[in-house]
């Protein structure tokens, strides 16, 4: 790997100029207190906020983290950008409100899966996992989407959606070239893609901490996530995601 870091982070960011200091406060400290090396991408997704220039002040003042901006809207349009940016060996997906906590990181590293990886993705249902101050409703609406997710386009995956997945750079830049959802339900599809083109995915248990202040909307993103997924399996049936 040379001088490459070991990981990027990639943090999607849409109108976090509130939570991002704070959320780069923990990852800053936690990469200056790690002997690996390890950067930061943070991708201003066209936030109406002043997200971007809270990430370049902080971009500033700690030379790994670094800021790009996507004007298409989606998160799925943010990663994909992040991954293009991305200089670590491996990429890792990180949710902005670090509902799984960043010294967490480490149970990503391939010395605790086993050598070298191609992906792996954080699990709420996995062994080991734990869930902390999720409503019973949020809990129920998430395994019934998740149910539709491997009933229609990703079977066996028990965890689909939570926000923490790491991926070799070479693979994730491989499978986001053919990816083309925009929006939330990206994360079926890079995994849809990875099991079409024979990928190991491993779930890796994490806790997992429910925060208020999400940008998805319960009723009104579960109903457009359930588009996104029947044109995922359309997408499959019809050999859309063949290697390029």
């Amino acid at each position: 790997m040379n001088n490459e870091p070991l990981m990027t982070i990639i943090i999607p960011a849409y109108n976090e100029a509130h939570r991002l200091p704070e959320t780069l406060r923990r990852v800053t400290a936690f990469i200056e207190a790690r002997s690996e090396l390890l950067d930061v991408v943070v991708v201003n997704n066209n936030s109406r906020d002043n997200t971007r220039e809270v990430a370049l002040r902080i971009a500033e003042q700690h030379p790994y983290v670094h800021t790009v901006d996507q004007p298409i809207q989606g998160k799925g349009a943010a990663v994909r950008k992040g991954v293009l940016a991305a200089t670590g060996h491996y990429i890792f997906i990180c949710d902005a409100d670090l509902a799984m906590p960043i010294e967490e990181l480490p149970r990503f590293f391939p010395e605790k899966l086993g050598g070298d990886y191609e992906i792996a993705i954080g699990s709420r249902e996995a062994p080991g996992s734990q869930r902390y101050n999720e409503p019973w409703y949020r809990h129920v609406m998430g395994r019934v989407f998740n149910f539709v997710v491997r009933t229609l386009a990703v079977p066996g995956i028990q965890d689909t959606q939570c926000g923490f997945k790491a991926l070799r750079r070479d693979i994730a830049r491989e499978i986001f070239s053919v990816q083309k959802i925009n929006g939330f339900a990206f994360d079926a599809e890079i995994l849809a893609i990875a099991q079409q083109w024979g990928y190991a995915v491993l779930e890796v248990g994490i806790p997992w901490y429910y925060g208020e202040g999400s940008s998805v909307h319960p009723i009104r993103d579960s109903w457009r996530m359930v588009r996104e997924v029947l044109r995922i399996r359309r997408n499959v049936q019809a050999g859309m995601y063949e290697r390029l």
